[in-house]
């Protein structure tokens, strides 16, 4: 169920807009995510990286879409995983980032 809302959400647009990336409240966040992908803002990866650690489950799905819609990578990450089972894929995407954005 929470996968088809945050899915609908992504497509829909539907979330005030206002805060911005740095925003710790998904509504504001997840349309921030959504307008950087859209405009190709390759400058937000690296926050999209940081919330991949995110505590609410909704803003790690918008991050690892937004990532994925802008790099093409998920390095096997799953955002309903918890913190252990996340962590590979989490270092996978730190090394991604020295790597490639400077």
């Amino acid at each position: 169920m929470l996968l088809s809302v945050l899915a609908v959400g992504w497509s829909a647009g539907c979330a005030p807009k206002g805060r911005g990336l740095l925003d710790e409240d998904v509504a504001f966040k997840a349309p921030a995510i959504k307008e950087a992908v859209v405009d190709r803002q390759k400058a937000a990866v690296p926050q999209l990286v940081k919330d991949l650690d995110d505590d609410d489950s909704a803003v790690r799905f918008y991050a690892i879409e937004g990532l994925r819609r802008l790099t093409g990578q998920t390095f096997d990450y799953h955002y309903f995983d918890d913190t252990p089972a996340r962590a590979p894929a989490v270092a996978k995407w730190q090394a991604w980032l020295a790597e490639h954005v400077k």
